[in-house]
């Protein structure tokens, strides 16, 4: 039998996400967001969601637009600089917020996507990280309502030496979201150079991968060693055209100087 794991639409694709879902979502800033998608869960409706992701857009692009119209319960994230209703909401007490080194997160979602629980890494040992205490929601009085727990720190030898490493639970999601360039029907994924960012660990942690794509292709026309993401992790594959708005988040030029 053929697997065809295409959806006629990104509303079609994303109509079963329930309010106070888990989503993991691809994307490095405004790079490589599945920003198709994004609007159309927006327009679904879903609320209380709990989004992992390395950062949560800006204040009316990506996932930022989910965070506007209060449809975030908590963010898991490495990086929030961007956003200044995320500092809002996260400073009034309307929003969870875990805080995640960048390489962590990426592990995190690696290893729960390869049905690894959990792991011991270097990266967080005597800070707050892992001795507990960061603000994850804050009151409305500007007190700490939620605060990280401590986590496990295990002494284990490591490049002939004994060295102190934090346990790290893996994530798992209900659904993830991602952009690719290239796609096959079987679901197999090629990406666009930096917009291949989380996208990967993203679609491996998510129960249901939902995946945006901007070209399809059939069965066989992709090269087994170019693929980047194999089908087995994707559900559902929406095309959405080499068109779509791709905005950058920061522009920065420098001026010719006279002699240059």
């Amino acid at each position: 039998m053929s697997i065809d794991k295409t959806v006629g639409s990104a509303h079609g694709a994303v109509a079963d996400i329930p309010s106070g879902a888990s989503i993991a979502v691809g994307g490095f800033g405004l790079c490589g967001i599945p920003m198709v998608l994004i609007q159309a869960l927006l327009d679904q409706g879903a609320d209380e969601l709990s989004v992992v992701s390395n950062n949560c857009g800006v204040d009316d692009w990506g996932l930022g637009v989910l965070l506007a119209a209060r449809r975030i319960r908590k963010m898991t994230s490495s990086y929030v600089g961007e956003n200044k209703e995320f500092e809002r909401q996260f400073l009034s007490g309307e929003l969870e917020v875990e805080l995640t080194p960048q390489g962590t997160l990426a592990e995190k979602l690696r290893a729960g996507g390869s049905g690894v629980a959990a792991f011991f890494t270097q990266t967080g040992v005597g800070t707050p990280v892992a001795e507990g205490g960061l603000p994850q929601r804050y009151a409305p009085d500007g007190g700490v309502a939620l605060a990280s727990e401590a986590k496990e720190v295990r002494r284990l030898p490591y490049r002939g030496a004994e060295r102190e490493f934090v346990l790290e639970p893996a994530i798992t999601t209900d659904f993830a979201l991602v952009h690719a360039a290239v796609a096959d029907r079987h679901g197999n994924l090629v990406f666009e150079k930096s917009a291949r960012n989380f996208s990967p660990l993203a679609a491996m942690a998510g129960g249901i991968c939902i995946a945006q794509v901007e070209r399809l292709v059939e069965p066989g026309e992709l090269d087994p060693d170019a693929v980047h993401l194999p089908g087995v992790f994707v559900d559902r594959v929406v095309v959405v055209g080499p068109d779509i708005e791709k905005r950058i988040e920061r522009r920065t030029v420098r001026s010719t100087t006279e002699g240059e």
